[in-house]
């Protein structure tokens, strides 16, 4: 049987995900909601 104390114990995050963890979260991303921001300022400075 797993002695899951024992292997939570062993743990040890990989480096690989901490650093993708990082580039994720420093990245600036445009999501829908400033795409349309930007689509509702170009049209007010079109009229």
């Amino acid at each position: 049987m797993i002695n899951f104390e024992e292997e939570l114990k062993k743990f040890h995050p990989s480096l690989e995900i901490e650093d993708a963890e990082d580039a994720i979260y420093n990245q600036d991303l445009t999501d829908v909601a400033d795409v349309l921001v930007g689509m509702m300022q170009q049209v007010k400075e079109e009229k």
